[in-house]
């Protein structure tokens, strides 16, 4: 995106215990992760970068979009369910109303979760546990994609006539699109409900309006 350029930390190598590097994003090659490994967080430091790079889309989008801007930590509650680590919220209301609010949140994990339009909320790493052997490239490539479709109009939500998994979004990106669905019971209710008339008919959110 123009005018956003990602932080570029000093690389960090992590050792196994006979201090062999960890090739995380490669541990598991074609195979199957052993069990023990889905209930391991080891090294989550490798995961630091994500604040900074959360501070330079916050900065970006600042600088280059109308939108208010609140920094207080209490704005975490805009998240269907508040992290016991938050540490840090901010939350970007573009000027236009038909355009997707955004509130970046940052957890002591480290993490960042965020929530946009009115019922979706993602989570970067996603997991975290050596299984999933995500690695902070990855988790910050998805978050600027993620935060690029909401700024660029790309997100839309709705509520589909699935009892089980009423709520639906897409993020549409310029290669391609991503979705999910979540079940009623994962929202507050009075949120969920003030969210109906709305996505009733569904709602693509307008492109966010710049400076």
């Amino acid at each position: 995106m123009p005018g956003y350029l990602r932080p570029s930390p000093a690389r960090r190598v992590f050792a196994d215990d006979s201090g062999t590097p960890i090739p995380y994003g490669e541990r598991w090659g074609r195979g199957s992760p052993p069990g023990d490994s889905y209930s391991v967080t080891s090294n989550l430091e490798r995961f630091a970068p994500l604040h900074d790079v959360a501070d330079a889309l916050i900065a970006w989008l600042s600088a280059s979009f109308d939108v208010a801007i609140e920094d207080a930590l209490g704005l975490a509650a805009d998240l269907a369910r508040v992290p016991a680590d938050a540490v840090r919220a901010v939350r970007l209301r573009p000027i236009d109303g038909s355009a997707s609010p955004l509130t970046v949140v940052f957890t002591s994990f480290p993490g960042i979760h965020l929530h946009a339009g009115f019922l979706v909320d993602a989570f970067f790493p996603v997991c975290g546990c050596d299984a999933c052997d995500e690695t902070w490239e990855t988790c910050a490539g998805a978050l600027e994609e993620t935060v690029f479709a909401v700024v660029e109009g790309g997100l839309s939500e709705r509520l589909t006539a699935r009892a089980e998994l009423p709520v639906s979004f897409r993020l549409q990106f310029p290669g391609g699109w991503r979705g999910g669905t979540s079940r009623a019971e994962d929202h507050p209710v009075e949120r969920l409900a003030a969210a109906r008339s709305a996505l009733a008919a569904g709602r693509t959110w307008a492109p966010w309006p710049l400076r």
